[in-house]
């Protein structure tokens, strides 16, 4: 067909081992159905293709059609478009050049690069394809007040609207093409819905026309409908995550043509919590665009006659509350919007990462990567955080930290924070250098972008609460939480990991708090509870310790904090910041600022270098501390209770659980279980991981089979030597033992008989048969256990107990009383910078 082309092809050409390589590989996979002999050789088609006039064009700034020069060109084109397009050809993974025509080459796998370069486009967020979404992108400045903003304090006169409707209102807003409960996620794309977007608000009648128009089809906006009641009055509806039918308490929306002297009225109707920071004096957010634009004032607390009530129209479901507020506008024909809280968008975080990308030094100990892809196709970043180690020794000593925020996309406090800790631990003070130094930090900034995106305030698009699924084992249902789970799993295999935390919002508490865990080895319960008191004693003004919960309710099972804690990170902590502000020392009544958010994140990081001070007096001295105030709290229990009780000699005997309170966190603690469509499949996989448990493993190496045939070994030998202390009698047996047993069994002894443990049923039976234990198996279980509470009593921190205070704690820590900590920390250790860059290629990284 074509001459040249064939001459081409017959050429002898050498055998190419690669060629040979792609071709087994591609076959293997059912790339090529050909053999080899009807396809080209890779050589003689990259001849040809860089001979053709699509090469030439990468290079040229003529017309297409000039580059085709004679017919002999042109019969190559074609020839080589004919060869991509073959049959014979089943990939779909060739790559096309600005013109869309095929290139030779297979595309690299996107998963290892799906983080963006300092030098191109950030990536676009993708919506479910139900969701309609505006052209204008939405940025707000930040900025802080200059005055404290004091929390709104009720007059008692404050007016409950009647709730009116759409019946006697006028709708001016409604989104109509909202996934709902019953329905559930199927696919996603830039841009969410295709088609034009349709007009969802009134069309104004002319300039003298003041009704509000409302929009929140923006990223993390959140509105379902806006009725005009009256005149400068109107109700809103939240619309709930999306494929569920509740978790209304985040919203964020926009509003146009305002006018300046009137008073408007706002009113959300379907809230679900009966409790609330609106009751007790927390403002909502305004944001107005003049404003931004002529004096860099950006969100600000706003609003006037604040109430929360419950919403009185019975319609038989469950019951809502309401909001209400009145606001004066700035501006005439302004744009303003409303918020919950400060917004932090996925595109607002995006852009932070690519700030560190593009600096040439925190590139060097910051590396970002993917660590996997949301259900709708959004990347989940992972940062490495760590100095270069100037040896292997040194980098295998660091223990990590784990720190993640947004697994409740209505809770941007977390991503304040964690902007915050970020600003902190890459800049250059010593204190960072040091931390970087000793530890590798590997941080998740938003787990659910998906949610962030969609405006929802609890859930993924999965319809259900991450924070109550880290035990799944559906990783494509739930990616974000399954990756990072294993992603720590991996960590752990290499290193301790001290620290793990979680950053939440919380809507009913004011200041910042934790949630831990309790630790039911005596010698170490009240351990969990040092890294907290040191958090209270640097932010004093911010941080309660009173309000810190460390009791693990059965419906917080599934949580982050639990299920780490349980894989063995003995910190692992959900950090909660509140909506509203403080109530302690120098803040108290005021509103937090972003800034006040941030600063927790600089105290986190102050506070880890505290806790790891090689000088524990700091941690002896909480734990005193710690001790003085549960025996405090110990007789304030019984003393409720009407008992009566010697602490010096049983106090450590009470169970903590006994003593604390629940969490009183979230209305939505319980676990809705899994969406109807994911039930079938959890079945599938959990009877497979049930025979896959039941199915023995093969001894395949030499190595098994020696260490199976050695332990059999000594079974027997173990057995034999059980026979002759039979023989030999109990008595001489014990006379054979080391001192340090004899002295342990006495003391096992001496607290059996206090104790007077039950007997189990099949022990029961040989008492009634008149029957006695085996005496050698008597003595076995004695060493076992002697054997079990030397390595319970195995110190786990070297520390000098003081003696205890006297001075009484039961009280907040007064904001003039933060301890003059010594910060001379890890002298041996300090390095300068200069030293830190002589090994930039020596990084730690651990991939999920």
């Amino acid at each position: 067909m074509f001459p040249a082309l064939e001459t081409e092809l017959k050429q002898e050409t050498l055998p190419d081992p690669y060629e040979d390589f792609m071709y087994r590989h591609l076959q293997y996979y059912g790339y090529f159905k050909a053999q080899r002999a009807s396809l080209p050789n890779s050589a003689t088609n990259q001849h040809v293709w860089k001979n053709n006039s699509r090469h030439l064009l990468n290079s040229s700034l003529g017309e297409r059609d000039e580059l085709v020069a004679d017919h002999l060109q042109k019969e190559k084109l074609f020839s080589d478009s004919l060869m991509l397009n073959s049959p014979l050809l089943k990939s779909r993974q060739l790559l096309h050049n600005d013109f869309g025509d095929l290139s030779p080459r297979l595309r690299e796998p996107p998963d290892l690069f799906a983080f963006f370069s300092g030098n191109g486009p950030l990536q676009a967020p993708r919506w479910p394809v139900e969701c309609e979404v505006i052209k204008e992108n939405v940025h707000h400045i930040e900025w802080v007040p200059p005055q404290p903003e004091y929390f709104y304090q009720p007059t008692g006169n404050e007016r409950l609207p009647e709730i009116v409707g759409e019946e006697r209102g006028i709708v001016v807003y409604q989104l109509d093409s909202v996934p709902t409960e019953g329905s559930y996620f199927t696919s996603s794309r830039v841009g969410g819905r295709r088609g034009i977007i349709k007009e969802v608000a009134v069309r104004l009648q002319g300039p003298e026309d003041n009704t509000l128009l409302f929009e929140s089809r923006f990223e993390s906006g959140n509105l379902q409908k806006a009725v005009r009641v009256n005149t400068y009055e109107y109700e809103l509806t939240l619309r709930t995550d999306l494929y569920t039918d509740k978790h209304t308490q985040w919203f964020y929306f926009r509003v146009q043509n305002t006018r300046k002297d009137a008073t408007y009225r706002f009113t959300i109707v379907n809230l679900l919590k009966p409790k609330s920071l609106y009751t007790i004096g927390m403002k909502p957010l305004m944001y107005s665009q003049l404003d931004a634009s002529t004096h860099s004032i950006g969100w600000r607390r706003e609003g006037n006659e604040i109430k929360y009530y419950k919403n009185n129209s019975d319609d038989g479901q469950q019951p809502f509350y309401c909001l209400t507020w009145t606001v004066q506008f700035p501006h005439d024909q302004d744009t303003c919007y409303f918020a919950h809280f400060y917004p932090y968008t996925y595109t607002d975080l995006q852009c932070y990462l690519l700030t560190i990308v593009n600096n040439p030094v925190q590139s060097q100990f910051c590396k970002l990567r993917t660590l996997c892809r949301s259900l709708a196709g959004n990347t989940v970043y992972l940062l490495t955080i760590t100095n270069p180690s100037r040896t292997p020794k040194e980098a295998a000593a660091k223990k990590a930290v784990v720190l993640s925020a947004r697994v409740h996309p209505g809770e941007s406090n977390g991503s304040w924070v964690m902007k915050g800790f970020l600003d902190f631990i890459l800049s250059n003070s010593p204190d960072a250098q040091l931390l970087r130094d000793i530890f590798i930090f590997k941080v998740v900034p938003m787990l659910n972008p998906d949610g962030v995106i969609v405006g929802n305030y609890r859930c993924s698009l999965a319809g259900r609460d991450l924070n109550r699924h880290y035990k799944t084992i559906l990783k494509e249902s739930f990616p974000c939480i399954w990756y990072t789970r294993n992603m720590i799993k991996r960590v752990l295999e290499e290193r301790e990991v001290l620290l793990y935390c979680d950053f939440h919002g919380h809507s009913r508490k004011n200041n910042i708090f934790l949630y831990g865990c309790n630790n039911n080895d005596r010698k170490y319960w009240l351990h969990e509870r040092v890294f907290p008191l040191m958090l209270s004693k640097n932010a004093p003004d911010t941080f309660s310790f009173h309000s810190c919960n460390f009791k693990v309710q059965k419906s917080k099972e599934g949580t982050g904090r639990v299920v780490m804690w349980r894989m063995g990170i003995l910190n692992s902590y959900t950090i909660e910041s509140t909506f509203g502000g403080s109530t302690l020392g120098s803040k108290r009544d005021m509103h937090f600022t972003t800034e006040d958010l941030k600063s927790l994140g600089y105290h986190v990081c102050d506070t880890l270098l505290d806790f790891c001070d090689p000088d524990q007096t700091k941690f002896a001295q909480c734990l005193a501390e710690l001790e003085e105030l549960l025996q405090q709290e110990i007789h304030k229990k019984f003393h409720e209770l009407g008992d009566d009780m010697d602490l010096e000699t049983g106090w450590s005997d009470i169970s903590l659980s006994d003593i604390e309170s629940s969490t009183s966190g979230s209305d939505s603690s319980l676990s809705d279980g899994l969406p109807v469509h994911l039930l079938n499949i959890a079945d599938e996989l959990s009877q497979k991981k049930i025979c896959k448990k039941k199915k023995k493993k093969s001894l395949q190496t030499r190595k098994q089979r020696n260490d199976k045939h050695q332990k059999n070994n000594l079974m027997q030998k173990s057995k034999l030597t059980e026979d002759a202390q039979e023989r030999a009698g109990f008595a001489s047996t014990l006379q054979k033992q080391p001192t340090f047993f004899k002295n342990s069994e006495s003391a096992s002894s001496s607290t059996m008989k206090n104790e007077k443990p039950r007997l189990n049923e099949s022990q029961l039976n040989r008492r009634n048969e008149g029957t006695s234990l085996n005496r050698s198996k008597m003595t076995a279980l004695i060493l076992t256990k002697n054997k079990e509470r030397m390595q319970r009593e195995k110190p786990e921190y070297t520390l000098s107990r003081p003696s205890k205070r006297s001075t009484d704690t039961s009280q907040e820590p007064a904001p003039a009383l933060k301890p003059h900590w010594s910060r001379n920390r890890y002298p041996a250790t300090k390095r300068g910078h200069d030293a830190l860059t002589e090994y930039p290629s020596l990084h730690i990284y651990t991939y999920p």
